[in-house]
């Protein structure tokens, strides 16, 4: 945490809903004057932006699991120290589509990597945690059912619900672990 301002993620499975909240919770605080950062991950730098082309690419097929944390985690490193901290340092209120949560859930639990995420990533933070999260909790079959008809094609989402059954799991141990 930076004192200051207030960092706020939004996390949940593809199609949850998770990016339209994201955007009205922005809509009414901007409504409301207050300073506020919008940003994502993978991405919200130069470089972040540049990393997640390379993970959500559907071209991208043979990438192992543990590339993909690692990628993850240097996006977020960037991410972290270029615009998130200094934001808050700035009493900024920043909003993230998608955080370390997002990791733990797809990297930890879809792709079966475990705990080495949440280590990695904490180096990638540096000790910059959202202050609060929410979760948007709907069941992947609902959800995909919501991409599919909105025509997503990343990486990610062309999974099969095997995967996106464990990273909802994930999601679930995560929301009791941090009630």
């Amino acid at each position: 945490m930076i004192p200051g301002g207030i960092f706020i993620s939004f996390e949940g499975c593809d199609g949850s809903g998770k990016s339209t909240q994201f955007r009205l919770f922005a809509d009414y605080l901007k409504e409301r004057h207050y300073d506020i950062v919008l940003t994502r991950e993978p991405g919200g730098t130069g470089i972040s932006e540049q990393i997640r082309n390379v993970i959500l690419d559907p071209a991208n097929t043979e990438m192992h699991p543990m590339t993909e944390v690692l990628l993850f985690a240097a996006s977020r490193a960037q991410h972290v120290r270029q615009l998130i901290q200094p934001s808050l340092l700035e009493g900024k209120i920043v909003l993230c589509d998608r955080f370390l949560d997002s990791s733990i859930a797809y990297q930890g639990y879809g792709r079966e990597q475990g705990d080495c995420v949440r280590i990695i990533n904490e180096y990638a933070v540096n000790g910059t945690l959202p202050d609060i999260t929410f979760f948007l909790d709907l069941d992947p079959v609902h959800g995909r059912k919501r991409n599919i008809s909105a025509g997503k094609t990343d990486r990610m989402e062309l999974e099969l619900m095997d995967f996106h059954n464990r990273v909802y799991n994930g999601y679930k141990d995560l929301s009791r672990i941090y009630k």
